[in-house]
């Protein structure tokens, strides 16, 4: 059961507990068994995002009015974290394989052309979009590992790009209900940064405003659409946008740019939303399935801040929420490493070669470290990710910066590379 910083450092003193991970902090009890624990209903909350999915561990409370016998749910925010994709990073990379494999086979006339072997199965996501599904499912199963989870909240947000592209669909479900468009602003809130597009301000009432404007002929198609405050809305008005920044080129020309961006990130986004909630469901767990709109509102009635793992927080049936100050664990997908015994050139061809080891004197890449170094021009202590090199002077990257050239004398292993960077992220 999570429980306090407080009470796990007595525990650990006392010897009635042991470490059984460091990152994220994770200790056993050794002196009772788990029949004999009472244990507090703990519930998984899942934010699903393109390139970064919050995840909030919490405990349930709930309660019945004794008048109207409406449950009252809230919850007691236990960890908070941020899991970061590398969707793009993976997508790259088989683009560049994939370039450069073709240009070592353009000599290969005489190569039977292969077409039989194309069907991708029923239900196939391309690998940066499966990684996303597969990293979240494991990260929830761990925490199924460490805490008492019975039950997962995810948030299901679906963007409507057809009806973005064309604004001429009709129908009763456009039309009704108290979430109309909604979603069309949560895209536009992502897009635009969340400010003002005409004076980036924040922390005010931001309205959907019309680049082109309707009384001169634009659409409402979501490249069309943008954010203002009310004053900068009612001073544009219907001017044309270079009228309007015509002593400001350069925001017109950042505008401009920034209103073609493409939906990759809604595409991400309705791609794997189905098929990370059927993983979720795989789990036996009760799941409950939200929409962005209700996580917004919660949001706002809560008074809380906009970040991902709060968003998750967020997701659900939630009545209150009660949380400390402590920090956010972003937790980095960086990969296991590369198969590839070579670099390569810009024609695709084998340069030099790399290390046949993994390991140089006990360390791997990817490893959390701590280094601490009394003498030279790198004094000081440095706890952070090791990139590893045959001359035994490694590079550790840690929450601020890269120190590079520091001995493995100097180095003493924290916690073995799992495919993951940590960094604590802290609120004021």
């Amino acid at each position: 059961m999570p429980c306090s910083e407080k009470r796990a450092r007595l525990l650990l003193e006392r010897g009635r507990a042991r470490v059984h991970r460091v990152v994220p902090m994770v200790i056993r009890l050794v002196d009772r068994q788990v029949a004999n624990c009472k244990l507090q209903p703990v519930r998984v909350k899942v934010d699903p995002g393109s390139k970064t999915t919050g995840l909030a561990l919490v405990r349930d409370m709930e309660s019945t009015d004794s008048v109207t016998g409406e449950i009252y749910r809230q919850v007691a925010v236990l960890n908070l974290m941020e899991l970061v994709h590398r969707g793009r990073q993976i997508s790259e990379a088989l683009s560049a394989r994939s370039s450069m494999r073709r240009r070592r086979r353009g000599n290969l006339r005489y190569r039977a052309p292969r077409f039989l072997n194309r069907s991708k199965p029923q239900g196939w996501l391309p690998p940066s979009l499966q990684h996303r599904v597969d990293t979240t499912m494991a990260w929830v199963k761990r925490l199924q590992c460490w805490a008492p989870v019975v039950a997962i909240s995810s948030e299901l947000v679906r963007f409507d790009t057809q009806a973005l592209d064309n604004p001429e669909i009709s129908g009763a479900e456009y039309q009704q209900g108290t979430l109309q468009g909604y979603e069309v602003r949560e895209y536009l809130l992502e897009k635009w940064g969340r400010k003002c597009a005409y004076c980036d301000a924040t922390e005010v009432p931001l309205q959907i405003e019309h680049i082109h404007p309707k009384a001169r002929g634009g659409t409402n198609r979501v490249s069309n659409l943008t954010l203002a405050c009310a004053p900068c809305n009612q001073r544009k008005a219907a001017q044309p946008l270079q009228n309007f920044l015509a002593t400001e080129p350069q925001r017109l020309a950042r505008i401009t740019a920034q209103a073609q961006r493409p939906l990759k990130d809604a595409a991400a986004v309705n791609a794997t939303r189905w098929a990370l909630a059927n993983a979720l469901k795989c789990t036996g767990l009760p799941l409950e399935l939200a929409s962005g709109g209700q996580t917004k509102y919660n949001r706002v009635r809560l008074g809380l801040e906009k970040t991902h793992a709060l968003d998750a927080v967020c997701v659900g049936h939630v009545d209150a929420a009660t949380y400390g100050l402590q920090p956010t664990l972003a937790i980095k997908c960086t990969g296991r490493g590369s198969y590839q015994r070579t670099r390569l050139d810009k024609y695709g061809f084998p340069r030099g070669y790399l290390m046949r080891t993994k390991r140089v004197k006990g360390f791997g890449t990817g490893d959390m470290v701590k280094a601490c170094v009394l003498t030279g021009k790198k004094v000081g202590t440095y706890t952070g990710r090791v990139a590893v090199r045959a001359s035994g002077s490694f590079n550790i990257r840690t929450s601020t910066e890269l120190v590079q050239g520091i001995s493995y004398k100097h180095c003493q292993l924290v916690q073995r590379a799992d495919g993951y960077g940590y960094f604590f992220h802290y609120r004021a």
